[in-house]
């Protein structure tokens, strides 16, 4: 999902996203267990009291969801499809004191004492979301608006071109209305992003580079330039033509919508999306020539600290985050060299990582980079995930419902070398989840990693926990749309290794290298990621870093690193939420001894939505003492 300034301006309504924060401030473990909490009263107060609860918290949910038009696209309504949330800072102050009246409210009109412990739970992650963005409140200004990796400015046009339903006349004059809404959209944020940049707070230069290009891409073409329809204009018409062949509309109003469309397009996407280029242009002379991390900004030193804990979930310190990367960083070399020695290579393992990033044309490493070469890719990608969806049920007691499909990004946003990611489906499953794949160059798409980014973004890793928890129906609505990214890329980052223990993967060496390099790469964020942002490094050295300890190719290793120097800390919580999940399976699997049942366990890490890391703990430890007592 997205994070920065959508994230801020967006889910302080919602209450939910895929960010965390610190860890919950309470000088005792919340003891989640039902019999703690009928010792003190009885059934039917506990009862009601919970009731009430879950019943404040879906009504302050769906108040808050209705206030966000893209939040509420993306769950699938029909509310508000003309529209764009509000990113007016008047906006943003609103949303804010939104949260601090509900968090005040929750407080005054509930008795945590008579809660069930599925309610406390709940309670807990309202309060923790709460103060996370009152949290992030005190560095509004330190986040960058406009930035290759979160790239909200190719989001709206996506929005037209993926997620908006056109069913009907109706949606498509909401979607007409929606182009001329990103022009007023796009103007906020590029005043927003004047405001921060006069308080010294700008991206990088390459962020710079890549707004100017992705955004000259979305205005290139008809009805913006000569030459071939721009893909939102050949989107707008792909929906009018359909409506006119199913008979839904008659040729007078397919006429009269394309040319309403037509003009919002020229009239008020295209100068936003100019005003943006020159803003960007203008601004991209006062970025220094060499990135640097956000501790050089001004005040961001406290503000990588607060993104360490809100990503996290933890209050791990920079130092203590890079010291547990180093660690595994020397433990997964251990484990590379018995891969390498597998294979049947006899040189070093350096010697080994040149010869895996720089043999592009060895049919055993790459796909041609070709039409034919991306077919591939999605094809082995998509055998790789059914694989896996048919041996879920030896596994997971809760099986997701909503289906998942394999996608290469959209042309207007595709960039050689960036990281794979995952859309979620609508709650009700009418639209799957989608694991995009980027494949503009093949050359950075080694095969050995095919496999593990699959049952990462898809199964078992984000698609299964996150399908999962939309789809819950035992807890308040707001918990199936949380997110805490230690918790959603822990589970991810676990959910590799997972894979591991299931027939018909990572069959040969190179598949395993894959996987173990993958994990590596998480490990290496941590030294990374604090190395910029703590403690000084430069791009390059951050690069020569990744290279010397992986095979990562030239252009992950560019793409990853400029990744981290945009979103401060949120490269961590991989590694730190994976370790914890795998640190609570090996004390239940010690504690419970033949009384584990894997199917159980992750039963109890996916089925109360996602967490902070100390609250999971908190919910696997009472349910290691009620097996243990069955």
């Amino acid at each position: 999902m997205r994070y920065s300034v959508l994230a801020a301006l967006t889910t302080l309504s919602l209450m939910g996203c895929t960010l965390g924060a610190g860890a919950p401030d309470k000088s005792a473990a919340t003891d989640y267990s039902s019999s703690a909490v009928a010792q003190i009263y009885d059934a039917e107060v506990i009862k009601k009291e919970s009731e009430r609860l879950n019943a404040w918290f879906d009504e302050k949910f769906e108040q808050n969801i209705l206030r966000s038009p893209i939040g509420l696209t993306f769950l699938g309504r029909s509310e508000r499809q003309g529209e764009i949330d509000d990113f007016s800072e008047a906006a943003f102050e609103e949303n804010l004191e939104l949260v601090k009246a509900n968090l005040a409210e929750l407080k005054s009109s509930f008795d945590y004492n008579k809660l069930s412990s599925d309610a406390k739970v709940s309670y807990d992650i309202w309060v923790y979301q709460a103060e996370q963005n009152l949290a992030q409140d005190k560095f509004s200004d330190n986040s960058y608006v406009f930035e290759q990796m979160n790239a909200i400015h190719t989001l709206f046009p996506q929005i037209l071109i993926s997620f908006q339903s056109v069913q009907s006349q109706e949606d498509m004059e909401n979607y007409v209305s929606r182009i001329k809404e990103t022009g007023r959209a796009l103007n906020q944020l590029v005043d927003f992003s004047m405001k921060v940049a006069k308080k010294g707070v700008r991206p990088p230069y390459f962020a710079f580079d890549a707004v100017i290009e992705e955004s000259t891409a979305i205005i290139t073409g008809a009805p913006f330039t000569e030459g071939e329809d721009s893909d939102v204009w050949a989107s707008a018409k792909s929906n009018i033509n359909k409506l006119l062949e199913d008979g839904k509309i008659d040729q007078k109003t397919a006429d009269s919508l394309t040319e309403k469309a037509k003009q919002h397009l020229i009239n008020d996407f295209k100068p936003a999306y100019e005003r943006l280029i020159a803003w960007q242009k203008k601004d991209r002379v006062n970025a220094s020539e060499k990135a640097h991390g956000v501790g050089a900004l001004p005040n961001g030193k406290a503000y990588y600290n607060e993104r360490l804990a809100n990503q996290t979930t933890t209050n791990l310190t920079s130092d203590e985050i890079h010291e547990i990367g180093l660690k595994e960083v020397a433990r997964l070399r251990g484990e590379m060299e018995q891969v390498k020695t597998e294979f049947g290579f006899e040189g070093s393992l350096a010697e080994f990582f040149v010869f895996l990033r720089t043999n592009k044309d060895d049919e055993r490493l790459y796909y041609p980079n070709t039409d034919e070469g991306r077919q591939g890719y999605l094809d082995d990608a998509t055998a790789a995930i059914d694989n896996i969806k048919s041996l879920l049920p030896e596994y997971f007691g809760i099986l997701p419902k909503a289906d998942m499909v394999v996608k290469r990004v959209e042309s207007f946003r595709e960039k050689d070398g960036a990281a794979q990611h995952y859309f979620p489906p609508t709650p009700d499953g009418s639209r799957p989840g989608v694991y995009y794949a980027h494949l503009s160059d093949m050359t950075a798409m080694p095969k050995r990693e095919l496999e593990v980014i699959a049952y990462h973004e898809g199964l078992p890793g984000h698609h299964m926990q996150i399908a999962i928890a939309q789809e819950l129906t035992d807890i308040p609505v707001f918990r199936t749309q949380t997110g805490f990214t230690a918790y959603t890329e822990g589970w991810a980052l676990y959910s590799e290794k997972l894979a591991t223990e299931m027939p018909g993967t990572y069959a040969d060496a190179l598949s395993n290298f894959g996987r173990i390099g993958s994990e590596m790469w998480r490990a290496i964020r941590l030294v990374v990621d604090t190395g910029l942002h703590a403690k000084g490094w430069t791009e390059q050295q951050a690069i020569d870093y990744f290279k010397a300890n992986s095979a990562i190719t030239d252009a992950q290793a560019v793409s990853e690193v400029r990744r981290y120097l945009v979103i401060p800390g949120q490269a961590t919580s991989y590694k730190i939420g994976m370790l914890k999940i795998q640190e609570l399976r090996a004390k239940a699997e010690s504690e419970l001894g033949d009384k584990f049942d894997i199917k159980d366990f992750h039963d109890v890490v996916l089925g109360g939505g996602a967490v902070p890391l100390s609250v999971l703990e908190h919910i696997v430890d009472t349910w290691i003492e009620t097996k243990k007592k069955a």
